[in-house]
């Protein structure tokens, strides 16, 4: 029920139902989605884990603005934990990367619909699979705890991403993971997940939100 709830009130702030600023009371919340307020009172602490809720004493919960410098600052550490992930993930992934593809494929179809929800969905898909193969608890552990699935959903939807060129690097990325070249997957992924898609990282800023 805690899940329904999260999903619920993230596809609400997502939309712009819930704009920033806007109050979140337990009770109201539950009434609305017809539970009770132990489900509601999860979800928030789960909302706010990722940065999308805050709570402040005296003044309750509310809906947190996400900001271009929230999102440059996760994929800067997103770029560096996947860049070690692409290196360690290679051996076990070389010649093996049936279900990468799929992922690939996947995306590369959503980039067509434009379909920001589902790209970020097989997004996260991939590139969860290249963490997993990197066999390292605790850089899975911490690549999670990031919700980047939501902060990608987020950065597509406020920034002027052209999806079907972003696509590409996924192709680019499951080739050196293919032949077993860690350095070259872990280089492509930091310039996939940190640069803009048509600049080189050395000239690189953040994408514009």
């Amino acid at each position: 029920m805690a899940e329904r709830v999260r999903q619920e009130l993230l596809r609400r702030i997502m939309s712009g139902d819930l704009a920033p600023g806007t109050r979140l009371v337990e009770l109201e919340v539950a009434r609305d989605l017809n539970t009770s307020q132990g489900p509601v009172r999860e979800a928030l602490r789960q909302l706010e884990g990722i940065d999308l809720v805050v709570t402040e004493p005296y003044k309750g919960t509310r809906v947190r603005d996400v900001t271009a410098q929230d999102i440059g600052e996760a994929f800067m550490v997103r770029a560096s934990l996947e860049e070690l992930a692409g290196q360690r993930a290679a051996k076990s992934l070389k010649g093996r990367v049936g279900e990468l593809r799929k992922e690939a494929e996947a995306i590369r179809k959503a980039a067509t619909q434009k379909n920001i929800e589902l790209y970020a969905k097989h997004d996260h898909n991939f590139h969860r699979m290249i963490v997993e193969a990197a066999q390292n608890r605790i850089l899975l552990r911490t690549w999670n705890s990031l919700a980047f699935e939501v902060r990608t959903q987020i950065r597509l939807a406020k920034g002027k991403v052209n999806l079907s060129q972003t696509q590409e690097a996924h192709w680019e990325i499951l080739k050196a993971l293919e032949l077993g070249n860690g350095n070259s997957a872990g280089r492509l992924l930091h310039k996939h997940i940190y640069c803009l898609p048509d600049l080189d990282c050395g000239e690189a800023k953040m994408i514009s939100l």
